[in-house]
């Protein structure tokens, strides 16, 4: 799949924004710290990707009734959904200037009932962009960093109805932004995350 950057300027894929706040001390406090083990961008960013996957759990495999969705506070109360611990990502790798962007997949809810949007990001390495996935792994779910090949926690089924959406966003998208601010708990994110991209979006990644 051909990704696409929704923002032609790269250097939008290093900013820092509300969500993705790699200015603030814990955020580069962290990424100075994976840094000093790291010889060059491809060890830090895998670095970076498995401290974000290993240690900090997804809520719902933790059972973890609380909703973040500020890099920074991921960092500090270590639990978020997928859209969360991308954020955190996101913020490590832009901390060290290595372009990261979100990106989104139409997926099955786990029980079958209707769909969900899962957050996962884009790092900017060699000349291209790779997908990475830090959402946590589990039975049946094994994200790996990789440049060779993507190894995601979930491969999509078209036949399902399941789309990976190749746009690349510097911003976390705004419904799924809005929906992670205005939950006061996890049950409740549940019911009000959008299953799917706007779709002025959607148009967009055709035209």
């Amino acid at each position: 799949m051909e990704l696409i950057q929704h923002t032609p300027d790269l250097s939008a894929y290093l900013a820092a924004d509300e969500a993705i706040d790699h200015t603030h001390p814990l955020v580069r406090d962290t990424a100075a710290r994976l840094s000093a083990d790291a010889p060059d961008a491809h060890a830090y960013a895998r670095a970076a990707f498995e401290f974000v996957r290993d240690t900090i759990p997804h809520s719902a495999d933790a059972g973890d009734m609380r909703v973040t969705w500020r890099a920074s506070d991921v960092l500090a109360q270590r639990t978020g959904i997928c859209h969360a611990k991308a954020h955190a990502l996101a913020a490590l790798l832009r901390a060290e200037g290595i372009p990261t962007a979100l990106c989104y997949q139409r997926l099955t809810h786990d029980d079958g009932s209707g769909f969900v949007l899962h957050g996962l990001v884009a790092v900017r390495l060699d000349d291209a962009w790779h997908r990475q996935d830090c959402r946590g792994n589990k039975a049946g779910v094994d994200a790996q960093f990789s440049l060779t090949g993507e190894r995601l926690a979930f491969p999509v089924d078209a036949a399902a109805g399941e789309i990976d959406h190749p746009t690349l966003f510097a911003a976390p998208q705004a419904v799924v932004l809005d929906a992670l601010m205005r939950a006061p708990d996890r049950p409740y994110l549940w019911k009000t995350l959008p299953d799917e991209l706007p779709e002025q979006e959607k148009f967009n990644e055709v035209h």
